[in-house]
């Protein structure tokens, strides 16, 4: 395997890079695949899943958001 790569993706980078995979199998399958070739459907896979994990990023609060660090308790941050 010459072209073999090593990759220690984050949990969110791989959560993104899933997300982009996703969306490329659809854009592949439907009529962008005809305008594009593969690295410019990989190119907008990526640009859509960066856009919707920052745009959940803004509308979604994680359990880390909602605890309190010094006694374990949910609370309303903000």
């Amino acid at each position: 395997m010459a072209n073999e790569a090593t990759m220690h993706l984050q949990h969110s980078e791989s959560v993104v890079a899933q997300m982009a995979a996703t969306i490329f199998s659809g854009l592949a399958q439907g009529q962008a695949a005809a305008a594009l070739n593969d690295d410019e459907l990989i190119e907008r896979s990526l640009a859509i899943a960066i856009k919707m994990a920052l745009r959940a990023e803004k509308l979604v609060n994680s359990d880390e958001e909602w605890v309190r660090k010094d006694r374990g308790s949910a609370y309303l941050a903000g």
